[in-house]
């Protein structure tokens, strides 16, 4: 089967499948699968295991990562999805990393070594002055994803803190941990009120089935 290019610089599609060109050939992540074509090495981007893979998958319009880009990471975890970041932006881009558990950020330091363009950070993405000062310049993108009440605000205060003007935030919203009460589609549209006020909600998907009581914003800030 042939692989193509998407709308989305970096990303590459062979039939439902999306792929990424592996930064690191002949180096898995996370179990995913390795494809060779026309000289290139790819990894499968698994949607059920990455929310940006879902999204783009249930027909996202806009995607701002792209190569050179540098972004800040809220919630790195063990990078299956900074991986693919750190494919699509290559080696001038930059990934700062931000994860409260020393646990799951030892499993994430093998692999930002040998990427060499993930810069993994201990701290709390609520309490910035933890890590302001690690964050050397303003960042072209904001990618938020952290299972917390307070996520929007997290989000909202990290995007106007260290977005270049113009910069895009990308919100992936469990609505279970906004409120466990209320209907996913009343949160969404409180989220997106919140979230107006400080900047141009741009795309908005559901991340079903993929991704249950999910959403995915992209906002312009």
């Amino acid at each position: 089967m042939k692989i193509e290019k998407t709308k989305f610089e970096g990303i590459f599609k062979m039939g439902k499948e999306l792929l990424t060109i592996n930064l690191v050939p002949r180096e898995k992540v996370y179990g995913e699968k390795l494809i060779e074509f026309e000289g290139k090495e790819y990894r499968v981007w698994n949607k059920w295991r990455s929310k940006p893979a879902a999204a783009i998958s249930k027909g996202l319009s806009i995607f701002p990562i792209k190569p050179k880009s540098k972004i800040l990471y809220l919630g790195i975890a063990s990078g299956t999805t900074a991986s693919h970041f750190s494919d699509i932006i290559g080696r001038e881009g930059r990934i700062y990393g931000i994860e409260i558990s020393s646990r799951v950020l030892k499993d994430l330091l093998p692999i930002a070594q040998k990427r060499g363009n993930i810069l993994p950070i201990l701290a709390d993405a609520r309490k910035i002055d933890e890590y302001k000062d690690l964050i050397l310049e303003k960042v072209d993108v904001v990618y938020c994803d952290v299972a917390d009440p307070q996520e929007v605000d997290i989000f909202i205060r990290n995007s106007t803190t260290f977005l270049k003007p113009k910069g895009f935030g990308l919100l992936a919203l469990k609505s279970r941990s906004i409120d466990v009460v209320k209907k996913p589609k009343e949160i969404y549209k409180e989220t997106r009120k919140k979230l107006e006020e400080y900047c141009e909600v741009k795309d908005f998907v559901r991340l079903d089935p993929f991704q249950k009581d999910h959403g995915f914003f992209v906002c312009q800030f």
